[in-house]
């Protein structure tokens, strides 16, 4: 039942120093711009170095002077014909490498410039979902000012508002929701918003979501509810905060897994004694027939046994 993540190169690991190119002058172009060298910048140009060579994973002149947060040198190299929408390898772009380090002063330069609201990497996320990603509130609120569209998925159809729950950015899941953003949309594992915080334990933006109403009683394509992701990865401030929410304590998954089953399964006692005071049925049996009781003593857990067991 675990969330099957994978491992994307972000832009920002991209900022290794790395000026190989196919010409000395190039390379001393980008250098120059990765430490926000204006002079040099200029001297590289007016030698006829090419403003839009690239390295060997495709980073530009201009990527590189935003890497740097050098405002002079992005300027520069915008005003003498940088490509606004070169990509890298991974298909980062300028936009991109703003967005992803927080430089709404520049995402705005760039947006004026042409720059693609909509370019994605390879993971298939745009400015929106990068910035979201980071809880850079300030920049998705630009972004979307721009017209940015925050329900585009990328490639495994995680929404912005999926990657703030998932990194764990209150004040940016308000933000997008108050902006559009369709609380109830699924990734291709079929999880919400609500699902994906609740996997890595946020209560506060399980929180948030919920005060906008998300539907705590969502199941994935596994029939598993966030309430059974929270029990099963011991998060028990957010299993606390969806029981508050009305979560069904006695939902099954496909398997016919209940969440005590789960607080069983991973020998907690503290999330046994919160599930079974709010109603959890420990004589609920799987599909393999097994109860709550069952797991417990193959886990060989007497102190889960004897709370399970306490009534009979």
């Amino acid at each position: 039942m675990h969330y099957k993540t994978i491992t994307f190169l972000l832009c920002l690991a991209l900022s290794l120093p790395l000026f190989a190119g196919s010409t000395e002058d190039e390379r001393e172009l980008r250098l120059a711009a990765s430490i926000g060298d204006t002079d040099t910048i200029i001297a590289m140009l007016d030698r006829g170095a090419d403003i839009n060579g690239f390295n060997s994973i495709g980073k530009t002149a201009l990527m590189m002077a935003i890497e740097s947060d050098s405002m002079d040198a992005t300027v520069l190299l915008l005003a003498r014909g940088a490509n606004v929408n070169a990509r890298t390898e991974a298909g980062c772009t300028a936009l991109g490498f703003a967005a992803e380090n927080g430089l709404s002063a520049m995402t705005a330069m760039l947006l004026e410039r042409g720059a693609d609201l909509y370019a994605r990497n390879d993971a298939g996320r745009d400015a929106m979902t990068i910035s979201a990603r980071y809880g850079l509130t300030d920049v998705v609120e630009q972004l979307v000012y721009k017209g940015a569209d925050p329900n585009l998925g990328d490639k495994d159809g995680r929404t912005a508002l999926m990657h703030t729950a998932e990194k764990g950015y209150p004040e940016t899941a308000s933000l997008l929701i108050k902006r559009g953003a369709n609380i109830k949309l699924r990734d291709k594992y079929g999880s919400t918003a609500l699902i994906v915080a609740a996997d890595k334990g946020h209560a506060r933006v399980i929180n948030v979501l919920l005060n906008n109403g998300a539907d705590v009683n969502a199941t994935d394509k596994d029939g598993a509810t966030a309430l059974i992701w929270a029990v099963g990865q011991d998060h028990i401030t957010a299993v606390a905060r969806l029981i508050r929410g009305k979560a069904d304590i006695n939902k099954k998954d496909a398997d016919g897994i209940t969440a005590l089953m789960e607080a069983a399964s991973i020998r907690s006692i503290e999330l046994v004694k919160l599930l079974l005071n709010n109603g959890a049925d420990p004589s609920i049996k799987n599909k393999n027939g097994l109860t709550a009781v069952d797991i417990a003593k193959k886990k060989r857990n007497k102190h889960v046994i004897d709370l399970l067991t306490s009534d009979n």
